[in-house]
């Protein structure tokens, strides 16, 4: 910061426990600017938006191949001061003080403290994420320009949790059912068989998952039934794909002697802290798959893989009040009073969509066709 500007900070208020939000919710904070003497401004801003972006190289001899890709859902800005140079566009708003006046451009001494109210688009977007070479970020940022001096910016990130309604999605709660069987060589003679059942494809976090299945063993050795539930995270850019799997949690069961069928059932809890999965984002996929296999010593093990569906853990009811007049400002420390009918901020437009999208997922929004999985990994 320079000697005048001190400092420049932007906050939100939590509106649950879990700090989440979700669309349609609101978003209301404040901009607080410190400055040491009389300073001139030009403009002072603060922007909210959502985006996903997808960054890795790769060493391909002496060329190293960079692959990037973007995808923006919203960008809304509020100005508290406005270069008069300049003109907004639909998602831009001059913010005034209590009376209707402007902010002056010229900030006296002291600290200041600019309140701004944002809601949350309704468009369907994918909850936040971090991954590896890929995240999905949701932003608060504020922007200080002065004249001949270098912008001054501060920023943080809120939690969005897309809002999901299982029930309206079938597939989710579909039962799922797969068949295998495989013939024994070299060290064991003989076959096995599974018939595996699961009752629906969408949990949430901590809920148990009950794995059905009918095991015939008619090999000359023991088998054990196992259970591994994992995460598969797919970024795309510029036509390339690039992967990371990593297992969640493993669960044994019963030994099945020789010559023996059974029926078995396992309960397999899904982890608390599971992030939601990402099925609605061009660029980025995040997906889970239980897989169930039979071990057998000295042979390759049978295995039907599911694909389950993380749904986002329930919302904490918000505790903010509506839209506060903070949304189009007010005087620094004044009395809020509710907004004029009518002045809500214009909902910005969906998101234009890239040229070369990966391949498509299915024809639902939220979560597509659990059979478009693919079973590579």
């Amino acid at each position: 910061m320079s000697s005048t500007v001190k400092s420049l900070k932007v906050t939100f208020n939590p509106i649950n426990e879990k700090n989440t939000f979700t669309n349609g919710d609101w978003v209301s904070g404040q901009v607080t600017l410190e400055v040491a003497k009389d300073c001139q401004i030009e403009s002072l801003m603060i922007q909210f938006k959502g985006k996903a972006e997808v960054l890795w190289t790769e060493s391909h001899g002496h060329v190293t191949a960079v692959y990037h890709s973007k995808d923006k859902y919203f960008s809304i800005k509020h100005y508290f001061i406005r270069d008069k140079d300049v003109k907004g566009d639909d998602n831009e708003t001059l913010l005034t003080q209590q009376n209707g006046e402007t902010y002056s451009s010229v900030v006296a001494p002291g600290v200041h403290v600019y309140p701004f109210t944002f809601q949350i688009p309704f468009q369907n977007m994918p909850s936040s994420f971090t991954g590896s070479v890929g995240k999905i970020t949701y932003l608060l940022i504020a922007k200080l320009s002065r004249s001949m001096r270098i912008d001054q910016k501060d920023k943080t990130k809120i939690n969005f949790v897309s809002r999901t309604d299982a029930s309206s999605i079938p597939e989710l709660m579909a039962p799922q059912h797969e068949s295998k069987d495989k013939k024994m060589k070299f060290f064991t003679s003989g076959s096995v068989a599974m018939d595996v059942n699961l009752e629906k494809s969408g949990f949430l976090p901590g809920e148990g998952v009950k794995v059905l299945a009918y095991i015939e063993n008619k090999s000359s050795r023991e088998i054990k039934p196992k259970y591994c539930v994992y995460r598969k995270h797919s970024f795309f850019a510029d036509g390339e794909r690039r992967v990371s799997t990593k297992d969640l949690l493993k669960e044994v069961g019963d030994p099945i002697p020789p010559s023996a069928s059974l029926n078995v059932s396992q309960v397999i809890t899904i982890p608390h802290d599971a992030d939601p999965s990402i099925l609605n984002c061009n660029i980025i996929k995040a997906e889970y798959r239980l897989r169930v296999y039979l071990d057998i010593k000295y042979a390759s093990d049978p295995e039907i893989k599911f694909p389950i569906v993380i749904l986002p853990a329930a919302q904490v009811p918000a505790v903010a009040p509506a839209p506060a007049a903070s949304a189009f400002g007010y005087q620094p420390f004044g009395i809020m009073n509710p907004p004029a009918w009518g002045t809500v901020p214009p909902q910005p437009p969906t998101a234009p969509q890239p040229l070369d999208p990966p391949p498509s997922y299915g024809s639902y929004g939220m979560y597509p066709p659990l059979r478009d999985f693919g079973n590579k990994y």
